[in-house]
């Protein structure tokens, strides 16, 4: 499968992104809100986005709702990063998670995100069966997140 990646529209760039990161480095997450800092894979200086951070069974994930972004690529160079909020930055290493692990974490991000970020998942919400998710699975790159 080619890599896939959607590219995130204007009020997302330039609106959303932007209110959601300030708030976040203010100490006001939103709905699990946290920006993730990764060293760039090419440059070396670290790169910042607002990412949903997903805790499930005790266990805290980070998911590509559009795919193989840049934050995704870059960690999966480095292999780890740090969440912040507000002072606090929490370094921390990730582990990708393989396509078959997948569908009990997407389905509770959908769940929890989907009017945030349903638009990238074709369809597939929280309610879909185990086969649909399987099925775009492969599209959305899923890390577990570690202590360092």
């Amino acid at each position: 499968m080619a890599e896939h990646y959607q590219q995130a529209g204007w009020f997302t760039i330039n609106v959303f992104n932007r209110v959601v990161a300030a708030l976040t480095q203010l100490g006001v997450s939103v709905y699990g809100s946290r920006v993730l800092e990764v060293k760039g894979r090419k440059s070396g200086q670290w790169r910042s986005t607002p990412v949903n951070l997903l805790v499930l069974d005790g266990e805290r994930y980070l998911v590509a709702p559009r795919g193989n972004t840049q934050w995704v690529r870059n960690i999966r160079v480095s292999g780890q990063g740090r969440l912040v909020r507000g002072r606090h930055r929490e370094p921390f290493r990730a582990l990708e998670v393989g396509d078959g692990e997948k569908v009990p974490i997407l389905r509770a991000y959908l769940k929890r995100w989907k009017a945030e970020v349903g638009v990238f998942f074709e369809g597939v919400g929280p309610d879909s069966s185990d086969a649909q998710v399987s099925e775009i699975a492969p599209k959305h790159p899923v890390f577990r997140v570690l202590a360092s």
